[in-house]
């Protein structure tokens, strides 16, 4: 395993509400970039999620392999950075973004990462057939550094839940405590559950693509009307047979320009979503329902 660096992270199932169970451990959702770590005494490697060779993006975090000393390790984790004591994807996105090896070593001084390691799969041999618990003991024996955070596991599933939704992070990740590792693949004793919002939003236009049709949502303010994102649509929803039938208008959307159906705003539709960018645009929009 350690030697083809081809290991897929285990990824997690949704659940829409939070749950109390003495079975699992409770940790928080960071919103970040899920990572591989292959580390030695004199080498570091860093994967994406999909794979991808993130090692020169984040210079920072090749101190990581000093914990090795003499081992070879495999942590699974979360690349992360900070906004006002909160981690931001957004700030995330300015720094990974980056190629310019200059300006990347500019932007470690000014958007440091940190890697929140919640997993360790390899310590001179495979643990991805050790359950959670046991593979816990084994990181937990690795030092926090500036750079190199262990994750921390909590019991209590609501409470957790609670203190994320006053916090206003991305929500919280539930793990049976006897759970092996699936490399790549979705499975139950893994669980995800996403600090959700919802609001009602104005249908400004209509467009399809291959088998779904997307909304153009707007909303208003400073006495304008303004693009906030697209969210899907199946074909058969009562919705999208009331837009294909309105006439066409012209588009009010200040900040959008595509070539599309533009319709009146005269429709709202309830949608979920993560968070708004920093433009104001929609992270991870999800339809509801058509507000009657």
């Amino acid at each position: 395993m350690f030697d083809k660096k081809e290991i897929k992270p285990m990824l997690l199932k949704e659940v829409n509400k939070p749950f109390q169970d003495n079975n699992y451990v409770y940790e928080l959702k960071f919103d970040g970039i899920r990572a591989i770590i292959y580390a030695s005494k004199n080498s570091i490697t860093i994967k994406s999620r999909n794979g991808k060779d993130i090692t020169n993006i984040y210079p920072e975090l090749h101190s990581i392999k000093k914990l090795a000393d003499n081992k070879k390790v495999i942590f699974d984790g979360e690349i992360i950075t900070f906004l006002n004591n909160k981690p931001s994807f957004k700030k995330l996105e300015e720094r990974s973004n980056v190629k310019d090896i200059t300006k990347i070593n500019e932007l470690k001084n000014e958007i440091p990462v940190i890697f929140i390691a919640f997993d360790i799969l390899y310590e001179d041999k495979e643990l991805i057939n050790f359950p959670l618990e046991k593979r816990k003991i084994i990181l937990n024996k690795y030092s926090n550094t500036n750079f190199f955070i262990k994750s921390k596991t909590y019991k209590n599933g609501l409470k957790l839940f609670k203190m994320i939704k006053k916090l206003n992070l991305e929500g919280i990740v539930a793990k049976e405590k006897n759970s092996l590792y699936y490399p790549g693949k979705r499975v139950n004793s893994w669980l995800k559950i996403k600090n959700i919002k919802e609001e009602y939003f104005y249908v400004h236009g209509i467009t399809f693509n291959t088998t779904k049709y997307s909304l153009i949502l707007g909303e208003y303010k400073n006495k304008k009307w303004y693009y906030v994102g697209k969210v899907s649509v199946m074909p058969n929803n009562t919705i999208i047979k009331k837009l294909l039938k309105c006439s066409s208008r012209k588009n009010i959307l200040v900040n959008y320009n595509e070539n599309i159906k533009f319709v009146r705003p005269k429709y709202q539709v309830l949608v979920s979503y993560l968070e708004r960018t920093k433009e104001g645009k929609l992270r991870q929009p999800v339809f509801r329902e058509e507000k009657i």
